[in-house]
């Protein structure tokens, strides 16, 4: 039997507006796994660490404040709270799915900031064809607007000093200073970012707020406390690389390296390693602890933006502090004047000693992570795995902050007053934070 035409076309509109009706559902997932995209990019383009932390909280600040616009948000805006930020403009159409696009602007944001922009216009690609559809008004509605607030996020961030900072001058290094920074194997490249210090903050109320006591006086006399640092620092790695057996002080060393690049000779060939910065492993702890304790979108989207937050002004704190002291690294005065075939157990990085930023990053991570989640939250954390690096178990974000902190004494490229002075630092500005962004 025949099906008359006009029932055809009933059906097909039946079928069709349907489909145009199918909800798009966004999950915390797909907030970690964007997450994640955003970090791999970033591995693979080498971003330093301190402009890594810029990228996550610009991106994440979006994507908050679009979902802090909701009437049953358990968190504020914080257009009162971040430096020269007037807010989103809310939105108006009725179609818009505010998860959607609050996904959507971290993305969009994400991709403005990093290199390799086909990268990530294909990810965001994939996804917006699944999501055209399931129901293409609202992706429609819901893109428009998400591109409206990139747009906002993208004039605030336009004013943060960054742009500038690309035409300051290169660090100038006093190589007669004893005591000055210098350049270190096996690159022996130039100080990374030297004016980071002049990035706009945050929270913080300028990069010296939290300014750490300065390192010990430079000496090379045996009883000083400085020389006494040093001699600490040859000491540990010698005895961690003449250990025969596994030693734990070098698995932790390695596992909390974070250098987003280690180069590697062989003869003539160089090749490099790509890894994630420090930051990227406190996003990747927070996506482990969001995992765990079933955290729904509202509280995924608000724990990476808020560490994202700590993290990025922990950098310009830190960063102001290491270019002031300006402090020469363990590893070129051990050669100089201690053992001239020592080497650390990892490639030490290309910027002043004092202070350790492992320590003041994990330092503000740790605290907003735990005033966030909750203290005495334990995690096994994989997040070097990627890097054949086994997973390490922690009883607290605190826990491990510390460990992070004493990885680079470990590692031989860091003194012990760095360590204990940058996690203090750290976890001053964490406090100065968490009560700002009203987490106490």
């Amino acid at each position: 039997m025949k099906i008359p035409a006009l029932l055809v076309f009933i059906l097909f509109l039946f079928v069709h507006c349907q489909k145009q009706l199918t909800p798009i559902e966004i999950s915390a997932e797909d907030f970690h796994l964007a997450q994640d995209e955003l970090t791999a990019v970033m591995v693979h383009d080498i971003f330093s660490p301190p402009l890594a932390s810029r990228v996550y909280a610009y991106s994440n600040v979006a994507a908050y404040e679009i979902l802090a616009q909701t009437k049953d948000y358990p968190h504020s805006s914080y257009a009162s709270v971040l430096k020269d930020f007037n807010g989103i403009t809310p939105a108006k159409d009725s179609l818009v799915n505010l998860k959607l696009s609050a996904l959507i602007a971290f993305l969009e944001v994400g991709k403005n900031l990093i290199f390799s922009v086909d990268r990530m216009s294909d990810y965001i690609d994939g996804l917006s064809q699944k999501w055209m559809d399931q129901n293409s008004k609202v992706y429609n509605a819901s893109r428009q607007y998400a591109l409206q607030v990139v747009g906002e996020i993208k004039a605030w961030y336009d004013k943060d000093n960054y742009k500038q900072t690309r035409t300051f001058p290169k660090f100038y290094v006093d190589y007669d200073s004893p005591s000055r920074w210098q350049p270190t194997p096996p690159e022996y490249m130039d100080g990374i970012e030297p004016h980071w210090s002049k990035i706009r903050p945050f929270i913080l109320n300028s990069s010296k707020q939290f300014q750490p006591e300065p390192p010990p006086p430079f000496s090379m006399e045996p009883d000083s406390p400085f020389y006494k640092e040093l001699e600490e620092v040859y000491s540990i790695v010698r005895d961690i690389q003449q250990n025969d057996e596994k030693d734990e002080r070098q698995e932790i060393a390695k596992f909390w390296d974070c250098n987003p690049y280690v180069s590697t000779h062989k003869g003539h060939v160089m090749f490099a390693l790509k890894k994630i910065s420090p930051g990227a492993h406190w996003i990747g702890i927070t996506k482990i602890v969001a995992r765990n304790t079933g955290a729904n979108v509202d509280a995924t989207v608000a724990a990476y933006t808020h560490t994202s937050i700590a993290i990025a002004d922990a950098f310009i704190s830190c960063w102001d502090e290491k270019y002031r002291s300006n402090l020469i690294r363990p590893e070129t005065l051990i050669n100089k004047v201690l053992d001239e075939d020592w080497y650390p157990v990892l490639q030490t990085p290309p910027f002043p000693e004092y202070t350790s930023g492992h320590s003041v990053v994990s330092g503000a991570a740790s605290v907003i992570l735990t005033d966030f989640f909750g203290d005495n939250i334990a995690f096994k954390d994989d997040t070097e795995l990627p890097y054949n690096l086994p997973i390490r178990s922690y009883k607290s974000f605190k826990h491990a902050a510390e460990e992070a902190a004493i990885s680079r004494l470990y590692g031989g490229i860091h003194y012990r007053k760095a360590i204990e002075e940058g996690l203090k630092q750290g976890r001053n500005v964490g406090n100065f934070i968490s009560l700002k962004l009203g987490l106490r």
